[in-house]
């Protein structure tokens, strides 16, 4: 949502400001859409993935795939350009992460995400918006490892993002390796 504040000026020295105007974002084509999902993974796995969108709390097909990965476009909630494919644990790890329920334990997934991402936190993994004082963390292009919660133990927690891989997430369902591409 863009918020939109009209400024008049009128002489001699008025100033009226009326209350900031809601603008929704113009929709994007499916053809966009498909593209920009497609983006996040090499080519050899994108151009047979199945595409999806989110329509408000709902899944859309945009294209049906001939194989196990599904691709998702940009989330328009998070200030990067975060396209994601996945794997078939991958969606079921992010179906459960959408659901806020525990990920499924002992099916590991990959998750390409070439275009890079941007989350609100490393620790909290329904943050919205960041901690009061904290920036959006933007990561580069990425290979996430997920479905091992409890099986990263000695594995960093702390970013040192773009040199090594770190545990994101940690101590949750969801923790995931992040494992930089470039």
């Amino acid at each position: 949502m863009i918020l939109v504040r009209t400024i008049i000026i009128c002489l001699p020295g008025c100033l009226v400001m009326p209350a900031a105007a809601e603008v929704q974002p113009k929709p994007k084509s499916d053809a966009v859409l498909i593209q920009n999902a497609m983006s996040a993974a090499p080519a050899a796995i994108s151009r047979d993935a199945t595409i999806i969108v989110m329509d408000g709390d709902k899944m859309r097909t945009l294209r049906q795939g001939k194989n196990e990965f599904t691709c998702v476009p940009d989330d328009p909630g998070s200030p990067g350009n975060d396209p994601m494919c996945l794997d078939q644990n991958g969606m079921l790890w992010l179906n459960a992460w959408m659901a806020h329920q525990d990920a499924p334990k002992g099916k590991p997934g990959l998750v390409y995400m070439l275009q890079g991402g941007s989350d609100a936190s490393n620790d909290d993994p329904f943050a919205t918006a960041p901690p009061s004082g904290k920036q959006w963390i933007t990561t580069g292009p990425h290979v996430m490892v997920v479905g091992m919660a409890g099986l990263l133990g000695d594995l960093p927690k702390t970013p040192d993002y773009p040199k090594k891989p770190f545990v994101m997430w940690g101590g949750s369902s969801y923790e995931h390796i992040m494992m930089p591409v470039r």
